[in-house]
Parts: structure tokens; sequence; C-alpha cells
């Protein structure tokens, strides 16, 4: 699965932050419910419109954001 296809960027909608498939959820939303100890199981309950590609889309954009900060420093 490549992120790339389910992250989308646009500059009107959620202040340019990566969003699901071009929805108003964002990658930091999904990264926050599991961080907060919610399961993915428990985050596609609430979202049904989020799939198990949606979270792990969003895992692999933020592990690649952070590997690009690491380069740059």
């Amino acid at each position: 699965m490549d992120y790339r296809e389910i992250i989308t960027i646009e500059p009107g909608k959620r202040g340019g932050k990566p969003c699901i498939r071009g929805m108003r959820i964002t990658v930091y939303d999904i990264l926050g419910y599991l961080a907060s100890g919610m399961t993915n199981e428990e985050i596609l309950q609430d979202f049904p419109e989020l799939t198990l590609d949606d979270i792990k889309a969003s895992l692999a954009y933020a592990a690649d954001a952070e590997k690009k900060v690491k380069l740059s420093v």
C-alpha cells in the first residue's frame, strides 16, 4: 500500500494538513486517537468511513515524515 494514494493535501481543507482521501479527517487526528489508546477497531467503529488501510497510511505517512526530519538534522 502506497500512502500517497490515500493521504491528500488540499490548501483549502483543514489548513492544508494531510487528510484521508479528501475527507476532513487528518493524519494527526488518527495519530492522536491511536496515541490516546484507541484501537484500530474502535477508530473504525467511531468513523465507519475510514478503513484499516487509512489508519496504516497515516502511520506510514508519519514514519516517512519523521525519517525526513531526521535526515535534515
